[in-house]
């Protein structure tokens, strides 16, 4: 992997830092590739449990770096080409499909600033714990752009129709807090303390039993999408599976026992 984005596989933890801190983690070309290639790796190895996502520096990321934008826009220009937007189909699109849709839980760190695509990155997650001096941001109309990175998938479901329409039309920034009023921030952390309590976080996730996850990730997204009954139907079918795995028989028999379980993941 690149130098613009770290990855690491500790214990069934898989920790992806997106490390272009002078630049607030903007996302150029290589940060982009980097960051597809390290989410696309977690999601195929069996030996991750979890993924955490977070960034070195002041930012968790602020979206699209715009001058490697600016310039590849006018390099387009003179060859009378479009290529520069293929960006969304070719990174971020994949980046936010493959973080949502993993059969593993996602942990995201957020130490700072999350503004268009980085808050994409973030609400794609399972879980976020944002450290209270971090701000969010929608962005995309600001620069003339409509919402990419699931933003317009993402965002209604944590928020409601009304209100992520409001910061989609009327792009601001806002506070941790507010993020946590509205449902986008899980937990609340003290900057100083957000990088040890989200490896925590997803630490315990990673020996947690992983299959049951999977299904709740899976039911969650089948479910927003479905009528009752066939929601109803789809729990049924995961809670079969769930039931049929070793780590729901060490389960029942710890708790018998009044033990803590040691799951398999199968």
């Amino acid at each position: 992997m690149a130098d613009s984005v770290l990855y690491e596989v500790s214990d069934g933890l898989a920790t992806i830092t997106i490390n272009r801190p002078e630049a607030m983690n903007a996302m150029n070309v290589e940060a982009k590739t980097a960051l597809r290639d390290s989410v696309t790796a977690a999601a195929a190895d069996p030996a991750v449990r979890a993924v955490l996502l977070t960034a070195t520096g002041r930012a968790f990321c602020v979206g699209q770096d715009l001058k490697e934008h600016t310039t590849l826009l006018a390099a387009d220009k003179e060859a009378g080409t479009r290529a520069t937007m293929d960006t969304v189909r070719e990174h971020y699109s994949p980046i936010v499909r493959t973080l949502a849709a993993m059969p593993k839980p996602v942990v995201a760190g957020v130490n700072g600033v999350a503004a268009g695509a980085g808050l994409g990155f973030a609400l794609a997650a399972d879980y976020r714990l944002v450290a209270d001096t971090a701000t969010f941001t929608t962005a995309f109309a600001g620069v003339a752009l409509t919402a990419d990175s699931g933003v317009s998938w993402t965002l209604p479901r944590l928020i409601g129709h009304g209100r992520a329409a409001d910061l989609l039309l009327f792009p601001r920034s806002f506070s941790a807090q507010e993020a946590y009023e509205l449902g986008i921030a899980n937990r609340l952390v003290p900057a100083a303390e957000l990088a040890a309590e989200a490896a925590a976080v997803a630490r315990a996730l990673a020996e947690g039993p992983t299959l049951a996850f999977a299904a709740i990730k899976e039911s969650l997204a089948h479910g927003a999408a479905h009528s009752l009954d066939e929601t109803l139907a789809k729990e049924g079918e995961l809670q079969a599976r769930a039931g049929a795995s070793e780590d729901h028989t060490i389960a029942v028999r710890a708790f018998i026992a009044k033990e803590k379980p040691t799951y398999l993941g199968h």
